[in-house]
This record gives C-alpha cells, sequence and structure tokens, in this order.
C-alpha cells in the first residue's frame, strides 16, 4: 500500500455506453514479482431491485451489509419521507401511493424483498438509522449518531436479542447541555457510533465512535459491552488525543497529514486481519493491526475539501457536503485485491488497489439515472462481486453493479 507519504490523486473513469462506467485505461503492478492487474469493470442493473409491495417507498440509504446467504440488508431512514411522497399513509388517502417503508429491508440476490421491520418506536432506544451490519450467523446489528443512541442486535425477523448500552445519562431540563468531546473516557458514546464491525472469532466489537464529536476507535467484548483498548488517528494512545475540533485548512491544496481523525464514518476488518477506518474528514483511509498499530494511509481525491466552512450537507444551502470517504468495502476474492470506496461528495465509488493504495478506477458519476449517484452514502459487496451502493439525501435508493470482468479478485 501506499506510504503516507505518498498520496495519489484520483483519476476520472472512462463512460461506456449509457450506464456503465468503467476503469481507467491503465494496468497497475501488484508489486516488483507480481503480473500487471487491471481493475475490475461493472455496469449496472437498472431493474434491481424489483418495485416494494404494500405501497411502500424507500427513504434515505446511510448503510448497507450482504449477509452470509448474499441477501442485502438495507437501513431506510423511513422517518425521512416528505409530504409529497406518502399521501396514502393519510385517512382517506390523499393520493394512490405511497407509505413509508420499514426501517430495515432484506432482499434476495434477484432483488425480491424478503421482509420489513423496524423503524421509530419499534423498541426502546431505536436509533437514528446510521450503520447496519449482518454477523455470520444472520443477526442484524445497528447503530445511530444521534444523542443517546447505541448499538441494538436483532435476530433476522426482529426479535431483540442485545441492547449493547453506553449510553449518557438523559439531559434534564428543556435545553440539553452542549456535547463535550472526551476522547479519554470510555464508558459511553457521547453521540451514538458512526460504524462499526466484528472480529466474531475473538468476540470483539470495533466501534468507530461519533462521527461529529470524538475521534477515535474503541474495542469492545462483542458479549459482555467490557471496553478492551482504543486508539486515535496514526494509532495514538487515546490518553493522547487532543479533546478540541480539527481546525479548517487552506482548501487550495491537499489535505495535511495530520494524526487526528476528523469525521470518522465506517470502520471495517480485512480478511487479513487489518482494520480499515473511513477518516472522512481528512480525506483518508487509516489502515492498522487489531492492536491499534498504525500499518499505513491512502489517500482519495484530495482535491476535494474535506473540512471547514464551505462544507454543506443535505439540504444546505452552501456548495455540498465535504471528504471523499464516507464508506467502503473489500473485493471478495480472499485476498481482497480491491477496496471501493463510496464518496458522497464526487458521488462516485472510487476503486483501489488495496496492496498499493493507488486509485486505479471508478464506478459513476453525480446524476439520476441509472448507474449515477446522487449523494452516495453506502457500499457493499457480495461473493459474487457485485456491489450495492445507497444513497441519502433525495437520492433515496439502492443500486446493484454487475461485475463485466475481474470482480472477484
Amino acid at each position: 500500500m501506499a506510504t503516507e507519504h505518498a498520496r495519489q490523486k484520483a483519476t476520472r473513469g472512462t463512460t461506456v455506453g449509457v450506464v456503465t462506467i468503467l476503469c481507467a485505461a491503465w494496468m497497475l503492478a501488484g508489486g516488483p514479482t507480481s503480473r500487471a492487474q487491471a481493475p475490475p469493470a461493472y455496469r449496472v442493473d437498472p431493474f434491481w431491485p424489483k418495485p416494494l409491495p404494500h405501497k411502500w417507498i424507500m427513504q434515505q440509504v446511510p448503510t448497507l451489509a450482504v449477509g452470509p446467504d448474499d441477501h442485502v440488508w438495507v437501513f431506510n431512514r423511513s422517518r425521512q419521507i416528505r409530504p409529497d411522497e406518502n399521501g396514502a399513509s393519510t385517512n382517506p388517502p390523499r393520493t394512490d401511493c405511497c407509505i413509508a417503508g420499514p426501517s430495515i429491508l432484506e432482499f434476495d440476490p434477484e432483488g425480491n424483498l424478503v421482509q420489513g421491520w423496524g423503524g421509530p418506536g419499534y423498541v426502546p432506544g431505536w436509533p437514528g438509522e446510521q450503520t447496519i451490519n449482518v454477523d455470520r450467523d444472520g443477526n442484524v446489528w445497528i447503530s445511530g449518531t444521534g444523542r443517546g443512541d447505541s448499538i441494538l442486535k436483532f435476530s433476522r425477523d426482529g426479535t431483540l436479542l442485545k441492547d449493547f448500552g453506553h449510553r449518557p445519562p438523559a439531559p434534564t431540563g428543556q435545553t440539553p447541555p452542549p456535547l463535550v468531546e472526551n476522547n479519554q473516557q470510555t464508558e459511553v458514546f457521547v453521540s451514538g457510533v458512526a460504524g462499526f464491525d466484528f472480529d466474531e472469532d475473538a468476540r470483539e466489537l470495533y466501534v468507530a465512535d461519533t462521527e461529529f464529536i470524538n475521534k477515535r476507535i474503541l474495542v469492545f467484548d462483542m458479549n459482555t459491552g467490557a471496553f478492551k483498548r482504543g486508539w486515535g488517528g496514526k494509532g495514538v494512545p487515546l490518553g493522547e488525543i487532543p479533546n478540541e475540533r480539527v481546525p479548517p485548512y487552506d482548501t487550495s491544496g491537499p489535505p495535511p497529514d495530520i494524526k487526528e481523525f476528523n469525521v470518522l464514518h465506517c470502520i471495517h476488518l480485512s480478511n487479513d486481519g487489518l482494520v480499515y477506518v473511513c477518516d472522512r474528514g481528512n480525506d483518508r483511509v487509516q489502515v492498522f493491526t487489531k492492536q491499534g498499530r498504525y500499518v499505513t494511509q491512502f489517500w482519495i481525491h484530495t482535491s476535494t475539501p474535506a473540512r471547514g466552512s464551505e462544507c454543506g450537507g443535505p439540504g444546505s444551502d452552501k456548495y455540498g457536503p465535504c471528504g471523499t470517504v464516507f464508506n467502503l468495502a473489500f473485493s471478495p476474492a480472499p485476498q481482497q485485491n480491491f477496496v471501493f470506496v463510496a464518496d458522497g461528495a464526487n458521488d462516485k465509488v472510487w476503486i483501489v488497489n488495496r496492496k498499493s493504495g493507488m486509485t486505479v478506477g471508478s464506478i459513476g458519476d453525480n446524476g439520476r439515472m441509472a448507474g449515477q449517484f446522487h449523494f452516495i452514502d453506502g457500499v457493499a459487496a457480495d461473493s459474487k462481486g457485485n456491489i450495492y451502493t445507497g444513497e441519502v439525501e433525495t437520492g433515496k435508493r439502492i443500486q446493484k453493479f454487475v461485475p463485466l470482468s475481474g470482480a472477484r479478485r
């Protein structure tokens, strides 16, 4: 992979046909003794998934996950439905369609809806929808980034199995006190959980803590919830993480190479035991051992502003979202040769060679046609090399991209 001094700027993909965005036209050597390896290429399946039943309509999809049976689990922000979308929910119905679908949607590989359940009020502590994951037993885990949110574990049919807890005391009074950054305390999630993943053999839960407050990785016992270890950017100990926000920078150049994380957005474990962290506010992915030793980092399209006053978000009158690393997924071969990075600012899936850390191609572009994205936030891959994406803001959809070549590498 690229060292921290070798920042690689991404290049735009080449459009083929109407909806297929292929990778860059060069070949990338995996090492001095490796054969040159072309990046995989994809086409969108415009008929996946199939229409939802019961007049349900999809809403924002911040994340999605693929289970051990290749079923796709989608976190659907049902509370984001607009008045012009839910006319069928009134009594009497104002329009023929629609009704907000459940917050958890399960699809089979052909795009058929298997089931839907969950949503605000479904169980006590239902979080503001942010991250969904599925363990090897088919259990569904979810988290949110709201004040008081934690991680909940369900059976695949929606039975609550575990509330992970670690919530701060509920605020009292009409005006809650402001949230205070404290990277040294490990008892509570100050403002929910941005992302999480499992090491099921070791029974450990890895947490990217709080999207906009703290800036650290925490590891807990999956069964007991006991804290085990944690670290900050570049692997610094928790005690050395400053409790101040990361300052803006001059966006005419790339983000500075600093230690601190900023706007953590995901965490994923690779097959070879490395921990990949989405450091969205620095346009980079950092990689660690499971014990928190810093290994390397790679950069994603550093000409895109990562933080500062010009950064907006859904509904903002500023330029739009900042940062390029919203989520990531690995290609399905045992070596996981490629990393697919969802970039919500550029509305692309960047294809990165996992060994070198170089961006070698992309899928999609900003737009609303099949194969394009508007505010992509989630990405996942199944065992056959298909890629699934989720969009928030007004994108409100999932898409499937089918491999043309090389996608199982």
